[in-house]
C-alpha cells in the first residue's frame, strides 16, 4: 500500500500515525525538555565527520576522474577504430555519471560541513508549533538549483505548525538497512507535501520509531514521558540555550517563543518583535 502522502518518497517504508500508541524510552537525541517544549539533536558529532569524510573522499574521487577526462580528449587524437569508439563513449558516460555523483555528493558534504550543533529541532506543545534553524541543505531534497552551491552557509529558519506535519520512515537501500524519519510538511487539511524536515537521520530497525514516539508523547501531554532524560535537565534551560542555541542565528522573537503557553501569548511575541505571518 502506498504513501498517502504526494508525492511519495523514494524508499518509503509506511506512514507514521501520531499518538501515543508507539515505543519510546530516553533517547541519546534528546537535548532538552521542560512543561512547555523540548529540543532533539539530529545530527551525533561522530556521523557528521563520517559522512563528511566520505563525500569529501568522493568529490574528490570525482573531480580527479573528470579532470583525468578533459586531460584526456585534450591531448589525445581523436578515435578513428571501433574500440577507441567504446572507449571514447564509455569515458563520456563515466563522466556524465560524475557530474551527477558530484551534484549529490556537494550538498551531502555541505550538510555536514555547516550543521553545527547537531541542528536542533524545537517541539512546543502549548502552542502546536516546531522550529527549526538548520543549513539549507539539511533536507530531503535531491533536486536543487546549482547555483545554490554557491551558498554553502545558505540556512532555513522556519516555524511550522504540528498539526500540518506528518511522519514517514524510508529505507537507506544500504546493506545496513537503516531507516530515517522525515516530518512530511503538507499543505493545510491535504495530503499534499509542500516541504520536508529530517527529524531523525539513518536508525537501525525499531531504533528509527524511538523519537517519533517520544515527541508524540511530548504534545499529547502525556505524563509518562520524563522529561528530565535529556543531555540538560529541565531546570538547566539557560544552559541549554547557551551551549545550544546562542550564536546560531536563531530570531530573538523564536527563541523567545519555544516557550510561549498559548496561541494569545505567541501572538504577543510576534507582534513585539514585528514578525510578519
Amino acid at each position: 500500500m502506498p504513501s498517502k502522502y504526494r508525492p511519495q518518497i523514494l524508499g518509503w517504508i509506511g506512514d507514521l500515525d501520531k499518538g501515543t500508541q508507539y515505543i519510546t524510552g530516553a533517547d541519546d537525541r534528546l537535548l532538552y525538555a521542560n512543561d512547555n517544549y523540548c529540543a532533539f539533536i539530529r545530527k551525533i558529532k561522530s556521523d557528521q565527520i563520517f559522512y563528511l569524510f566520505i563525500s569529501l573522499i568522493s568529490i574528490i574521487g570525482l573531480t580527479f576522474y573528470i579532470f583525468f577526462y578533459f586531460y584526456f580528449v585534450v591531448n589525445l587524437e581523436p578515435g578513428v577504430d571501433n574500440d577507441e569508439k567504446i572507449i571514447d563513449i564509455v569515458l563520456l558516460l563515466g563522466t556524465i555519471t560524475c557530474f551527477f555523483a558530484l551534484y549529490l555528493m556537494i550538498p551531502e558534504c555541505y550538510q555536514n560541513l555547516f550543521t553545527r550543533r547537531g541542528s536542533p529541532i524545537i517541539f512546543n506543545r502549548k502552542t502546536g508549533k516546531v522550529y527549526v534553524n538548520e543549513s539549507y541543505f539539511f533536507n530531503f531534497k535531491s533536486l536543487r538549483n546549482p547555483l545554490t552551491f554557491l551558498h554553502p552557509n545558505k540556512k532555513r529558519i522556519k516555524e511550522y505548525d504540528w498539526a500540518y506535519l506528518q511522519g514517514v520512515v524510508v529505507h537507506n537501500f544500504s546493506n545496513y538497512s537503516l531507516n530515517t524519519t522525515i516530518l512530511m510538511v503538507c499543505k493545510p487539511h491535504t495530503h499534499k507535501t509542500i516541504d520536508h524536515i529530517l527529524l531523525d537521520p539513518l536508525r537501525i530497525g525499531v531504533g528509527s520509531y524511538m523519537v517519533w514516539g517520544w515527541v508524540n508523547n511530548f504534545m499529547c501531554c502525556n505524563d509518562l514521558i520524563n522529561l528530565n532524560a535529556g543531555k540538560y535537565k529541565s531546570e538547566q534551560e539557560i544552559q541549554f540555550k547557551k551551549e545550544i542555541i546562542k550564536g546560531q542565528g536563531w530570531p530573538e522573537w523564536m527563541v523567545e517563543a519555544f516557550n510561549a503557553t498559548s496561541q494569545e501569548e505567541l501572538a504577543e511575541i510576534k507582534q513585539k518583535y514585528n514578525v510578519k505571518p
